[in-house]
């Protein structure tokens, strides 16, 4: 297709007045809400801190862009909806990418970029972790009383032969299998792993690692492991008997713990039969697997459901009180980790992991993490009490970070004239107040 500036016969007309489209508008930008990440960044200097940890081999004279304007740019990036690293050839000119970064020239380019990501490798990975545990742990004016980490396990599909790629037969396709790790919805770990191992592969040892550097910092926090029936393994409840932590994780079904549960499911399908309505209602056993040395607690949940189909449930757990609250309130806000997830994968593309060494795609997924951790800091600092308060990183990117403007660039000045139709108006200026406030 020929690059014409002036397209004028692709869109009709409005009575007698023909449509045009030029691409010759010269300084405009479609993301003026760079700004608010921008500020943000600044807030809890996040990629400064990371940028002092990665190494630099250039040489100095030789150096245009800085390590900290490469970070900046990538997770920027990802942040505006730009996953693929050929889209800063042209971002790179964008104005508004270059005040981010607090430059006036053009950024860098994608083959820049990706030497910087080819730098990557372990000793990287565990300095960025560290700086997203402080920043966690800096997030508190005041010693919580309870934490309780979230562990899950998701898919990572790849499309070529990466380093660590397997087929994984529950997912039916070629991927790694990264583990996450929440607190609430602030994100504390996010690791690369490959997809022919357990899902609770490592996860003994990551849960050592944050109880020991949380309870430096608040000796008497109380610290509750939550997870699915693929962390139920032996070694981990062990380890949190031992030190003190909380568990509540789900136990898979088996005939034995079945006919354990038998007398709660048979009460349910008599009172299902009374009423024709789904029941619910819970007991507890004392439950031993044969790797474990000793029984422990186990919440059954004997539920008919309004098609009288049975769907019985099992969580193991160490903590005391009611069982209803325990399973509904507990175990199952578990689930809302999965949103949190899905906006790190999918909302900043922290399944871009395309290279084929191992450790450049780690710092990939590290990049969105830490993209993620600006937009967690946005939604709580800046948009707390709006409408956008709950909001995913999908949302918030298309109604305050996708905002299209003018650029008028001087000796003076840089100023972005935002369209005076625009919506959000109200609430872009208050996220600005909330972050010059904050």
């Amino acid at each position: 297709m020929p690059d014409c500036t002036v397209q004028g016969e692709l869109f009709g007309s409005v009575g007698r007045r023909r449509i045009e489209v030029g691409f010759d508008g010269g300084d405009v930008t479609s993301d003026a809400g760079l700004l608010l990440i921008r500020k943000a960044d600044e807030q809890i200097g996040l990629l400064n801190r990371v940028a002092s940890k990665l190494p630099d081999p250039r040489a100095p004279e030789r150096i245009e862009h800085s390590v900290v304007e490469l970070l900046r740019q990538r997770v920027y990036g990802l942040v505006q909806g730009y996953e693929d690293l050929n889209d800063h050839d042209r971002l790179r000119h964008d104005l508004a990418l270059q005040t981010a970064l607090g430059k006036v020239t053009p950024a860098a380019s994608s083959p820049t970029l990706c030497r910087f990501e080819q730098r990557a490798d372990r000793a990287l990975a565990g300095a960025i972790h560290e700086v997203i545990l402080d920043r966690f742990i800096a997030s508190f004016t005041a010693p919580p009383e309870e934490l309780v980490l979230d562990f899950d396990a998701t898919d990572d599909p790849v499309h070529g032969a990466q380093e660590g790629r397997f087929f994984h037969g529950y997912y039916d396709t070629y991927c790694f299998l990264p583990l996450y790790v929440f607190c609430g919805e602030q994100l504390l770990v996010s690791y690369l792993r490959p997809a022919n191992i357990d899902a609770a592969k490592q996860a003994g040892a990551i849960l050592k690692g944050l109880v020991q550097r949380l309870r430096a910092v608040w000796p008497s926090v109380r610290i509750v492991f939550r997870g699915d029936s693929g962390f139920c393994r032996r070694r981990i409840l062990s380890w949190c008997e031992r030190h003190g932590v909380g568990y509540i994780v789900g136990l898979a079904r088996n005939q034995r713990i079945e006919r354990m549960a038998a007398w709660w499911m048979e009460s349910a399908m008599e009172a299902y039969a009374l009423t024709g309505e789904g029941i619910r209602c819970f007991g507890e056993l004392w439950y031993r697997a044969g790797t474990w040395a000793q029984p422990r607690r186990v919440i059954v949940k004997a539920e008919i459901t309004k098609t009288a189909k049975a769907n019985p449930r099992f969580v193991v757990t160490n903590l005391t009180g009611d069982l209803r609250e325990r399973y509904e309130s507990d175990y199952c806000a578990r689930g809302e980790m999965e949103n949190r997830i899905k906006e790190c994968q999918l909302g900043l593309f922290a399944d871009r992991t395309s290279c084929h060494r191992w450790w450049p795609n780690q710092f990939r997924m590290l990049i969105a993490s830490l993209g993620y951790v600006l937009m967690q800091h946005l939604r709580c600092v800046a948009l707390a009490g709006t409408e956008l308060a709950t909001a995913q990183a999908g949302t918030i990117r298309a109604k305050l970070l996708k905002v299209g403007a003018v650029i008028v660039r001087n000796t003076r000045r840089i100023r972005f004239y935002v369209a005076s139709a625009f919506p959000l108006r109200h609430l872009f200026l208050a996220a600005a107040h909330g972050l010059n406030s904050g």
